[in-house]
């Protein structure tokens, strides 16, 4: 029960939040939610799966793509453009993740990479389909249930998907599945001789996390009405994954706390220092992980450790 108020309150104040901002601040609102999203899901396969991979962002450009080719060319509507865009994801997950997670470390990342390269190229040369260089754009939303969601109707849709896949990965953290991905994580071998089927399992929370950024992604397709190529560039999977290491691998809390640092630092440097914002950036990343291993969750697990021990 507390849970469930704990949701709804948090679900009212960030849904609130939508209706007291301009239209450039909830713009930046709407995807900042989404970066936090993204983040926790990520956070479930490379800080608790224990997988380094690449193609986290690649399967939210797939996700955009798909709802709009099926919604506008394919004339799906709406729940079956949903329903076979995650069967899409999830397709594409378990070709990628079924032969690329026999891979370990430094060679899974690079399938990986591979994917989200592929995926870039196909977009430039998808000629009508995907727009080509140029991508899709001049569509909106379809009415749902003869009701147009638009503005911060909009962002409060953004707000349940972060809130109800925050959710989704605690429960499934804290399941048989979650205790199973975290020991495949810390040591294979132990897990396998514990009678936990390693290959599955990493199959497994490939493929549910994968899923859940192509969702991410449906929802993203209509922020702005357009989705293009250089908006799911390579970058943007580098940065994921560097949320993830600043606020604290591992951890939820984490998750959310390095992507609102990273997403946001760079409108507060910018206006500072100009270009020169991306060089501070880079710094405080380095010094983060150089210095605060254990991302700046840690520092708070640190001061909450004092204050139990102090009389």
């Amino acid at each position: 029960m507390k849970t469930f108020a704990g949701f709804a309150l948090t679900a009212l104040v960030l849904s609130a939040l939508a209706f007291m901002l301009g239209s450039y601040q909830t713009d930046v609102y709407r995807k900042l939610l989404l970066w936090v999203t993204l983040a926790l899901s990520y956070n479930f396969l490379f800080g608790i799966a224990g997988q380094v991979a690449f193609s986290h962002f690649t399967f939210y450009g797939i996700g955009a793509y798909a709802m709009v080719i099926l919604l506008f060319q394919v004339g799906l509507p709406l729940p079956l453009a949903i329903l076979a865009g995650i069967g899409l994801c999830v397709l594409l997950a378990l070709v990628v993740a079924i032969p690329a997670t026999r891979l370990e470390g430094f060679y899974l990342a690079l399938a990986t990479l591979a994917f989200a390269q592929l995926f870039i190229v196909v977009l430039n040369e998808g000629g009508a389909v995907t727009g080509a260089a140029g991508g899709l754009a001049n569509y909106r939303l379809p009415d749902v249930f003869g009701m147009r969601v638009t503005g911060p109707w909009y962002t409060v849709v953004i707000v349940l998907l972060l809130l109800g896949t925050q959710a989704s990965l605690w429960r499934l953290d804290r399941s048989w599945f979650g205790r199973a991905c975290r020991a495949v994580r810390d040591d294979p071998q132990a897990a396998q001789a514990m009678g936990i089927n390693v290959t599955a399992t990493r199959i497994a929370a490939y493929t549910i996390t994968s899923a859940m950024a192509g969702v991410a992604g449906m929802v993203y397709a209509f922020v702005d009405n357009t989705v293009n190529p250089p908006i799911f560039g390579l970058e943007n999977s580098f940065l994921l994954l560097f949320m993830v290491i600043v606020g604290g691998s591992g951890r939820h809390a984490g998750a959310i706390v390095g992507a609102i640092l990273l997403y946001l630092l760079p409108f507060v440097l910018s206006p500072l220092i100009g270009h020169h914002h991306a060089l501070v950036f880079g710094l405080f990343m380095v010094a983060v992980v150089l210095f605060q291993p254990k991302g700046l969750i840690g520092i708070w697990d640190g001061w909450m450790a004092k204050r139990r021990t102090v009389p």
